[in-house]
């Protein structure tokens, strides 16, 4: 049976709402049989959301604290996630999620899910007002992931589309930009890394599905790759936000197995 679990989780180190042992004990009464915790890695260009290098020391020396208090309850595992534009490897983590926020161009960085304004001003100034081109460049980024992180997860892939269903910046059918997502996609598969089936971005009222988009769903499905269910939750409300939806859209897309973290490592679950 598919253990409840979730392994996107952010604290108050980073820009989750709630501690660790507040997050903890919630899912202990959610009945989550594992949590997993990400922090965003340190970057130097954009300290909101992520956490700084002491605090991540802090973050680590924590988890561990409560992994022997909780530790026979409920499985508690410590991960970052890895921006790719972080400048240190992550090291000592359970495991690390491969996240890109944003893209370095000119000189400049510029975030990827702060507002579709940025997107817009991005596209015009640095790509000839074509948006395939951003989409190009950013999947381009997210399928180098895996050697610049060594991550095992592959975090919100879709994470460009996020402002689609209220201002839209990409044309989602559009042959090119799918070429450029799928292509992205089919390295990472080749590659043997758990793409997440992501659904933070619903929880926060920006989409109405999950990421991956579903055409991203139906081949995963068609190459036997393997997927994760994240809430990529800041608070301790919703570590299981729309999981069965989201179990759903796997079935109907033909993904029966999901992946799921325990002491052992990684195990396959059907659903």
């Amino acid at each position: 049976m598919l253990p409840k679990s979730n392994l996107h989780t952010h604290t108050c180190f980073c820009d989750g709402k709630h501690t660790p042992e507040e997050i903890l004990k919630a899912a202990i009464e959610q009945g989550l049989e594992s949590i997993g915790f990400s922090g965003h890695s340190y970057v130097p260009f954009d300290k909101n959301s992520c956490m700084s290098l002491e605090g991540t020391e802090q973050y680590r020396a924590e988890i561990a604290r409560l992994r022997k208090l909780y530790g026979d309850r409920i499985g508690v595992f410590c991960g970052i996630e890895q921006d790719y534009y972080s400048p240190d490897a992550p090291k000592n983590f359970d495991y690390v999620i491969g996240s890109v926020h944003y893209l370095l161009v000119d000189e400049a960085f510029y975030s990827l899910d702060d507002r579709a304004e940025i997107l817009r001003d991005l596209i015009r100034k640095h790509f000839s007002g074509d948006p395939i081109a951003l989409a190009r460049t950013y999947y381009e980024t997210v399928a180098a992931l895996p050697e610049r992180t060594g991550c095992s997860i592959i975090a919100h892939f879709d994470l460009i589309t996020k402002f689609n269903d209220r201002d839209p910046v990409f044309d989602e059918t559009d042959p090119r930009y799918l070429r450029a997502a799928l292509d992205a996609l089919d390295v990472l598969l080749e590659k043997d890394q758990i793409i997440e089936i992501n659904t933070g971005a619903v929880a926060r009222g920006y989409r109405r599905m999950p990421y991956p988009a579903p055409v991203f769903l139906r081949r995963i499905a068609e190459k036997r790759g393997r997927v994760i269910f994240g809430s990529d939750s800041h608070s301790k409300e919703t570590l299981l936000f729309g999981r069965s939806e989201a179990l759903q859209l796997l079935r109907a897309a033909g993904i029966g197995r999901v992946t799921c973290l325990s002491d052992s490592g990684w195990t396959s679950y059907p659903i």
